[in-house]
């Protein structure tokens, strides 16, 4: 017996907001309505298959001004994996300074991105 699942989806690609039913039968999309664009689109069926996020936290700075510095990752990872880079990052600390767009941890966690700095820290 086939299955079939109609998921909806808000697109958050561009303001518009389109909302998005993407159709599965059988673990494959068979059908996208609602999407106004072919970007709108493409981040519905990537949702339903395998959502992603940019991850965007802080990090101690060890004798910074300030005492944070704020980080993101390069790029999206698996929104299953948000919570062991928050772990990772809540475990991390730099020494000041740091730059905008140092990178602070090369290939986290396997995922093929970077989390870079997006702010600065100067000495205290």
């Amino acid at each position: 017996m086939s299955s079939v699942r109609r998921i909806k989806v808000t697109c958050i690609i561009c303001p518009i907001g389109c909302e998005i039913t993407v159709t599965i039968k059988d673990g494959e999309v068979i059908s996208v309505e609602g999407a106004k664009c072919l970007r709108g689109r493409k981040y519905a069926i990537t949702e339903v298959r395998e959502p992603k996020r940019v991850v965007i936290s802080v990090i101690k700075c060890v004798g910074g001004d300030p005492p944070t510095v704020s980080v993101k990752t390069s790029g999206p990872v698996p929104k299953d994996r948000i919570w062991d880079v928050m772990r990772l990052l809540a475990r991390t600390e730099v020494k000041a300074p740091v730059e905008v767009g140092d990178v602070i941890i090369k290939d986290v966690l396997g995922l093929g991105v970077d989390i870079v700095a997006t702010r600065s820290c100067r000495k205290s």
